[in-house]
């Protein structure tokens, strides 16, 4: 027994060992997302071993009924992971993000005694009740959720978009390699998540070289990369500042301030396309990088922006610069950016009852 324990289990051991040796070594993560972090990788601990004392019994052909209830936990595992990897991975996401794999959860349980998703005949072989998919189908739906919410926090830059093609493509193989290795690959479905969830914090570690911390966007230092690297490609800047952060900051504090900066990040980059790239170059101030724009794309995203801010308890200036023939350098067009952006500012404070912070 102990030598199918290590033969099965010795390479998600190892990664999970390092895995913790990584979390309690960084510090790039705030406490909030290491807590979620150590429970996922607890979670996995224990799912790998109810997998195994599950597989034990039944290569043992003992206590079927001890074996039923490892299966509902096995089949509510999964989903509930997932959830707990989009709580951890993917921010600003609610608790209710639990509630499906929850409702599958007792779904589980009342199919110990009904069979209604899975049963064992009396060979001790495994048969599909009338819901007997639902689990496979609510691990899909929590993996393209996943996707879309890591994707929308992306900056689209392909040192981003990697890890989340291989995560993808990782919970993928969880829907696919069932049906084409049968119940072997649940032995072998944690150390695919762990493996995947490893590399892909890996990827994020190093992408925080060119991260702001605070909002998520790309910062001063990437910034400059991009511009002495595909200056040709560049026509147009968008400059936006946060009107009213120092008064935020002295009234309500700097957690306040804080939570008011990564807001508006977050509507900025909600607003943007693929050819368009934000960065936080300052303490309120944010460029959106445009590449091969015409005018009425950096309309259309100006008036996205201020569709998104609008629903919001703050308000920025916005201004920008566009050369079409692309005869500007990027001096120029940050300049001419920068002023019609404060020009945007003083316009906002001159109008009555507009004061430092919006209420």
């Amino acid at each position: 027994m102990i030598k199918e324990y290590i033969i099965q289990n010795w390479a998600n051991i190892l990664v999970l060992v390092a895995f913790v040796v990584l979390m309690k070594t960084t510090v790039f993560l705030d406490a909030k997302t290491k807590r979620r972090m150590y429970c996922l990788i607890l979670g996995l601990f224990i799912f790998f071993h109810i997998v195994f004392v599950e597989f034990a019994l039944e290569d043992m052909g003992e206590l079927p009924k001890v074996r039923l209830v490892f299966m509902a936990i096995r089949y509510s595992a999964t989903p509930l992971i997932i959830a707990l990897v989009i709580y951890t991975l993917a921010k600003n996401v609610h608790w209710a993000v639990f509630l499906p794999a929850i409702a599958l959860t007792a779904i589980d349980i009342i199919s110990i005694f009904t069979g209604i998703v899975f049963s064992l005949s009396e060979d001790g072989a495994l048969r599909r009740g009338p819901l007997g998919y639902l689990p496979y189908i609510m691990v899909g739906a929590y993996s393209v959720l996943l996707v879309y919410l890591l994707l929308k926090r992306s900056n689209m830059r392909s040192t981003e978009l990697f890890p989340i093609i291989f995560l993808c493509f990782a919970f993928a193989s969880g829907l696919v390699l069932p049906f084409l290795l049968g119940k072997d690959y649940s032995q072998i479905f944690c150390v695919t998540i762990t493996i995947a969830l490893f590399v892909y914090h890996v990827f994020s570690i190093l992408q925080l070289t060119e991260k702001d911390a605070l909002t998520g966007l790309l910062n001063r230092q990437a910034f400059y990369n991009t511009v002495n690297s595909e200056s040709k490609e560049i026509n147009a800047l968008v400059s936006i500042d946060m009107n009213g952060l120092k008064a935020i900051n002295d009234t309500e504090g700097h957690a306040a301030g804080d939570t008011a900066l990564s807001t508006l990040a977050f509507c900025i980059m909600q607003a943007t396309t693929v050819k368009q790239s934000v960065y936080r170059i300052g303490g309120d101030e944010f460029v959106i990088i445009c590449k091969k724009a015409s005018e009425n794309d950096i309309l259309q995203l100006i008036e996205r922006i201020k569709k998104k801010v609008s629903e919001t308890k703050y308000h920025c200036a916005i201004g920008y610069s566009i050369c079409p023939e692309g005869v500007k350098n990027i001096d120029e067009l940050m300049k001419e950016s920068d002023e019609t952006m404060y020009r945007n500012k003083k316009e906002f404070y001159s109008q009555p009852g507009n004061s430092k912070h919006r209420s």
